[in-house]
């Protein structure tokens, strides 16, 4: 296949790469042995009109990550065993998920949004018999846990890697208040996280570990709503990381990383977490990437060098009230996904910072990153083009068996190092979504979105085959939230669409048919899904309706109401 897309690329970025035959933890380990006293990680938080943060260097890292990787093994954790991790950015998450991978675990992603009947599906799917959990969300886990299949529970703390005057005060004003400090004493197979680390051995028994096997469990959804969990490998994330660091030129152990895409999502894993430790860059968590002061003064503090985000954090960025009191001037590159990005977006921040930003494609099932612009030739409004050892084609929407031309629409299909092995434990699903594409070759990912390549081989999304809703950032299934609705009492009918949101990319819209004879009121709508959904799940609008469109054969037809809302915005 002609690759038109090649002559586009950077100088200096080749067409492929030679990719390292190593495990993931293999990363830290190099990185520690090169630059032990570099920083790896540095966390804290904003307060008042400074940021109060300490640092991790590699050496420090590494020796945590091997405490921790003999204290999963000293508790029974074998090779192919689950281990969720159920935080936000912070130390304890690249701590928790280095120490699985060096003793051949399986990393489970669970978003601390969750609420209890979500994190038990979760758990009970991909038969996690460990979780690490944040304290403030332990009653979560410890709500659910006779359900499931749980045999130990590790719990942590925010405060455990803040800076001692930080640690002092959050103690003081916060822990308790905001609901940090529990009591495990007396719930078996409960341990806190600093006992781990200090109540072992100081390195691991050594494992074997396959780059094709499986590293992670990322849980995503389609059409049907049901959530299936990708399943990434260490070739998988190795490559991703790899081929990003190339892509960006990033500077080994110089550049500086703002890690506000939260770890749980693939975008967050691989770009946030697992790109920076390949070249021991330094990564500024951000736990709360909602926190503007929090990223602006990190950036100033720290000199960063390297932003990845997604439309709705740059839009908050760029509008900032008191952005200009702050020098954002290290930013030399940033990296949008996720959702289209406004190109008045891209601009702005260009005219801020005098950093270059650009947009990636990618899914939960290529981990994540297929498509990116070049930085030196971006293209507005595309989502740029594949990345080294990376093929994407246009196919036929009905069949997937034949290739459109260019400029014709399609669905894109991906093929690359990147794309998982299959989602766990569903043949079928797997079978789908991975097939022989129009040239005969096996191993093409089948995305459902709907695009079309230009002359010069950039890609352009222009539809979703699937019905996601992406709210800045997130991935919602309409199914997923009409489920919910179907609890309620009052509720007859129900259909979930996204609707344009300036600031979200989208938001969540219900629309309702009430039985004959009940009554409900949007605003009792609205707080019985909070109860049952996180929070960014949740509608935001309610519409009550005689009756919902419908085929034929009785389905609701969603792209009807998506319809309407459009002309509804445009009139």
């Amino acid at each position: 296949m002609e690759k038109p897309w090649l002559k586009h690329y950077d100088e200096g970025v080749p067409a492929t790469i030679d990719y390292p035959s190593i495990p993931l933890d293999q990363f830290l380990t190099d990185a520690a042995a090169k630059h032990p006293d570099h920083a790896a990680i540095v966390f804290g938080a904003a307060l008042g009109s400074r940021v109060m943060d300490a640092q991790l260097t590699y050496g420090q890292l590494d020796d945590a990550v091997n405490r921790f990787a003999a204290g999963l093994q000293k508790m029974g954790v074998q090779k192919g065993d689950r281990v969720a991790i159920m935080l936000p950015n912070c130390p304890q998450f690249v701590i928790a998920a280095y120490g699985t991978w060096r003793i051949g675990g399986i990393v489970v992603c669970c978003n601390p949004l969750y609420v209890p009947r979500e994190v038990e599906h979760l758990v009970n799917d991909s038969g996690t018999e460990t979780i690490v959990v944040m304290s403030s969300l332990y009653e979560r886990v410890k709500s659910i846990r006779a359900a499931t299949g749980l045999k130990r529970v590790i719990v942590t703390n925010i405060k455990e890697y803040f800076p001692g005057l930080l640690k002092f005060l959050f103690t003081l004003a916060k822990e308790k208040k905001e609901g940090h400090r529990v009591e495990i004493s007396d719930d078996a197979d409960t341990y806190w996280f600093q006992s781990v680390l200090q109540s072992t051995a100081a390195q691991p028994a050594p494992v074997k570990i396959e780059p094709e096997e499986v590293a992670t469990l990322i849980y995503t959804g389609g059409t049907t709503g049901v959530p299936k969990g990708a399943q990434l490998t260490h070739h998988n994330l190795v490559s991703n990381a790899t081929l990003l660091n190339v892509w960006s030129k990033s500077k080994e152990a110089e550049d500086v990383m703002i890690a506000c895409m939260p770890y749980f999502h693939v975008y967050g894993l691989t770009a946030g977490m697992n790109t920076p430790i390949a070249n021991a860059l330094t990564i500024v968590q951000i736990p709360n990437p909602r926190d503007m002061v929090h990223v602006l003064k990190s950036i100033e503090k720290h000199r960063a060098t390297y932003y990845p985000g997604v439309p709705t954090m740059f839009i908050g960025f760029n509008n900032f009230p008191t952005r200009d009191e702050y020098d954002l001037t290290s930013l030399r590159f940033a990296v949008s996904a996720a959702a289209p990005l406004p190109p008045e977006v891209q601009q702005k921040f260009e005219t801020i910072t005098g950093g270059k930003m650009v947009e990636a494609y990618g899914l939960t099932e290529t981990s994540p990153a297929a498509c990116m612009d070049p930085i030196e030739h971006p293209r507005a409004r595309s989502i740029g083009v594949p990345v080294p050892d990376t093929e994407l084609k246009i196919v036929d929407a009905d069949t997937g068996t034949q290739e459109m031309e260019v400029g014709e629409v399609g669905e894109i299909i991906i093929k690359g190092p990147q794309v998982m092995k299959g989602y766990w434990n569903m043949p079928t699903e797997t079978a789908n979504a991975i097939r022989t594409g129009p040239d005969g070759q096996t191993g093409w990912f089948y995305s459902g979105d709907i695009g079309y390549m230009d002359e010069d081989g950039y890609f352009h999304i222009t539809d979703r085959k699937k019905d996601i809703i992406i709210a800045g950032g997130y991935n919602i299934y309409p199914a997923d939230v009409e489920a919910v609705l179907f609890e309620h009492a009052a509720v007859k009918e129900a259909a979930v669409v996204g609707v344009v949101d300036p600031r979200q990319g989208e938001s969540v819209k219900a629309f309702i048919v009430l039985k004959e004879g009940e009554s409900a009121t949007k605003d009792e709508i609205i707080a019985f899904c909070r109860e049952r959904l996180a929070i960014y799940k949740a509608p935001r609008f309610i519409e009550f309706r005689d009756d919902l469109p419908k085929s034929i054969i009785g389905k609701v037809l969603r792209r009807s109401l998506r319809d309407e809302e459009a002309q509804s915005v445009e009139k």
